[in-house]
């Protein structure tokens, strides 16, 4: 047998919601956004943040890929309507969803405040539920499809993140409950759970190159997570490799839940 492997995703369209990022940096959903375009996919870049997201579409088409960059507010259904819209006029079809949009926060339920408490749920949420619901009736048409959502392993191992923890395991069951909702109409629905990942939004200041390596010694084989190894998941659930996998939840953390080790 010779050749590349064909992993059916040539043609196909995919929105990234959350695919910007901060400066060069790879992100969760940058990193999906650039590797399915590597495979042939054409990509929605949607960030809040036009100018992420259009960096992002650089970095595509600097690797001969095909991508546009979009700016909503996924909190808001008219914004999600309108990011589908936006790639089925461009392509005449949308087959995949990435869910990456999410914020953190470290405090219990005795010390967060309600405020931060409801943001955190919704943030997390709220952009999962309105994207799907507007992306779906469009994958229908087109045949079918796959949505990704972004969780988390906190959402199984929690340690100390309880909004966050809390958010993230209704991302599971939203994954599973959309996968019994839509199987029948040709639509997968997967969940990836990173572990300790160095992407944007947890480097910076507090990120020292001590923190580094504990959280790179947490991993059973230690080796530091990175934005692109929750890319390639992404393409794995999107692609026609996992035609028979749907309501799963892909643990990506190189054995982290599994260890006994602190983590960072």
């Amino acid at each position: 047998m010779t050749g590349s492997l064909d992993l059916g995703l040539e043609g196909k369209v995919a929105i990234v919601a959350g695919g910007g990022a901060e400066n060069d940096g790879i992100g969760n959903g940058r990193a999906a956004a650039i590797l399915l375009a590597d495979a042939g996919v054409r990509v929605l870049v949607v960030d809040r943040d036009r100018p992420r997201a259009e960096r992002t579409v650089a970095m595509i088409a600097a690797r001969g890929g095909e991508a546009e960059a979009f700016s909503a507010d996924l909190m808001s259904g008219a914004g999600c309507r309108d990011a589908v819209d936006a790639a089925v006029s461009r392509w005449h079809r949308l087959d995949f969803l990435d869910n990456n949009v999410g914020i953190g926060s470290r405090l219990s339920v005795v010390d967060e405040s309600e405020e931060t408490w409801d943001r955190v749920m919704s943030v997390n949420v709220r952009p999962m539920f309105l994207m799907s619901k507007h992306a779906i009736p469009a994958m229908i048409e087109t045949g079918g499809g796959s949505i990704v959502n972004i969780s988390s392993i906190s959402a199984t191992r929690p340690k100390g993140l309880t909004a966050y923890t809390t958010s993230k395991g209704a991302v599971l069951a939203l994954t599973q409950a959309m996968a019994v909702d839509h199987g029948p109409q040709g639509i997968r629905v997967n969940c990836i759970l990173p572990g300790p990942v160095y992407t944007p939004m947890v480097y910076g200041p507090g990120m020292t190159e001590e923190h580094r390596a504990q959280r790179r010694e947490a991993s059973l084989l230690r080796v530091e997570g990175e934005g692109w190894d929750i890319g390639k998941a992404v393409v794995y659930l999107c692609s026609d490799w996992a035609r028979y996998v749907t309501g799963h939840h892909l643990v990506v953390d190189g054995g982290c839940s599994l260890s006994a080790r602190p983590r960072g």
